[in-house]
């Protein structure tokens, strides 16, 4: 972590001043600026810690505010201490500490031995940026609290990061959510994160999210997320990555071929420049020619195809962890438009189109065909055209990227009902049997059955192309 002090900018004094915001030392607005209010509340909370209160923020004041920023502290057992007097004297719940420790017997506890004990707010924060930094403290936090939630790295970044996917529930049929393929679309990722916690704590407390069954969804699927497919850019773009280091000289050196664009509000790309969403072997061939003739030419800032489909390491990471799953169902959040993009050429998975006219029906989105400059070597695309199953990319808010974090709590409310449907569409009693994958068989050219222009699956790269709920959520959820 940085030193702060005063004069200090950027992402990591928002971490700051939001984990000193629910340690009751109030700094004010979280808008990144470390100034006199933000001193003042540092050095109050180094005074209740025992540190030097020298208003500066090392290794030690980091340290002291990680049960803030972590949600959850160590709790050492003493005699006579109770689930109920553990739970007042750190303003929890009973449920909470019995949940983040289902192995403990709470009416033989151990002097001496430790509990996790969860702090009584919500984790996922809406009001900072989002960054690396953030997720590598959600990932233990969550993972704190809510013990069955599964974490795992498919990949690494260019610059190393681990690509982060969490799964939760049992369920034979798997679902897949994906955010921040592009950098500046950053939003994407608090969206699913508040998701994932939302039903992880609905399934812990016996409740529901929206009108669901949390317990249904877990029983019914299991829900796989990378909420962060892009982690170099987003931090480029939320400021994480500090000016006149290694890899933003080289942002903004490739920046430089296309002058036009913000830098660093216009990166949509991976660090190295490369589109990640035009990085799939679907239609990769066309799309190079839609956006070299375009001028997107060389790397840069947005929509440059690369030198080869999946020659960056994090779309190859999606692609081979996708392959070495089974899923029904996929949801690739992107911004902005509040449009559901269905449609591969001329593919028509089973059942796709009435899903996504209900997600439209939900949120109030379009529900629309991906334009042709668009429609070629998206995740979403490839998933389409592998598998032939349902595959949408969903395009929150309105206006220009990044959007602002004052939108965030209409697009969530907005996006409730689309991640609900997604899962609740393919629980087993709401469609037919899902055939496994490794049982599916591509078509011939001649078949008669294949649309005219279909192309059989492609598998293996270089390929070229071939909130309120409605009744029928409800019916799905109440059954």
């Amino acid at each position: 972590m940085e030193l702060l002090k005063v004069g200090s900018r950027g992402p990591q004094v928002e971490l700051l001043q939001l984990g000193l915001e629910r340690a009751g030392y109030h700094p004010g607005l979280l808008d990144g600026v470390f100034g006199p209010a933000t001193r003042r509340s540092v050095e109050a909370f180094q005074r209740s810690q025992g540190l030097n209160p020298d208003g500066i923020v090392g290794p030690l004041t980091w340290k002291a505010l990680d049960p803030w920023l972590l949600g959850y502290v160590v709790h050492v057992i003493k005699a006579g201490d109770t689930f109920s007097s553990i739970a007042a004297a750190h303003g929890t719940t009973i449920s909470a500490i019995a949940v983040a420790n289902p192995d403990a017997d709470p009416y033989n506890l151990p002097i001496g031995g430790a509990l996790t004990v969860p702090l009584g707010f919500p984790l996922v924060p809406q009001t900072i940026r989002f960054t690396s930094t953030l997720l590598d403290y959600l990932v233990r936090g969550l993972g704190a609290r809510y013990p069955f939630l599964r974490v795992r790295s498919i990949g690494r970044s260019v610059m190393g990061r681990p690509l982060t996917t969490f799964s939760i529930g049992r369920g034979k049929t798997q679902v897949f959510y994906n955010a921040a393929h592009h950098a500046n679309e950053w939003i994407t990722a608090p969206v699913l994160m508040k998701f994932l916690e939302e039903y992880s704590a609905a399934y812990a407390g016996h409740g529901q999210i929206g009108d669901v069954s949390a317990e249904r969804l877990y029983e019914g699927i299991t829900l796989f997320i990378t909420p962060l497919v892009n982690p170099d850019g987003v931090d480029l773009v939320t400021g994480a990555l500090a000016p006149g280091s290694y890899y933003y000289n080289q942002a903004r050196t490739l920046s430089r071929n296309y002058p036009d664009i913000p830098f660093p509000n216009g990166w949509k790309a991976n660090i190295n420049g490369v589109d990640l969403n035009l990085s799939y072997p679907a239609g990769w061939q066309q799309a190079r020619e839609i956006k070299f003739a375009q001028g997107f030419t060389q790397p840069g800032p947005r929509d440059f195809v690369g030198i080869s489909p999946l020659s960056q390491p994090e779309s190859r990471a999606v692609y081979t962890f996708t392959r070495s799953q089974d899923f029904a169902l996929t949801l690739s959040y992107h911004a902005q438009g509040e449009i559901i993009y269905w449609k591969y050429l001329d593919y028509l998975p089973p059942r796709s189109r009435e899903i996504a006219l209900e997600m439209g029906e939900v949120s109030g989105y379009a529900v629309e065909e991906t334009p042709p400059e668009s429609g070629n070597a998206g995740y979403k695309d490839w998933f389409i055209l592998t598998y032939d199953r349902p595959g949408y990319t969903i395009e929150v808010g309105r206006g220009e990227s990044p959007l602002p974090l004052s939108q965030f709590d209409q697009i969530y409310r907005d996006n409730l009902g689309i991640l609900l449907i997604g899962m609740t569409s393919m629980l087993p009693e709401s469609m037919e049997p899902i055939v496994p994958i490794s049982q599916k068989k591509s078509k011939p050219l001649s078949s008669p059955s294949m649309p005219a222009g279909r192309r059989p699956r492609c598998l293996e790269p270089p390929c070229s192309p071939p909130s309120a709920l409605p009744s029928s959520l409800w019916r799905h959820s109440k059954q």
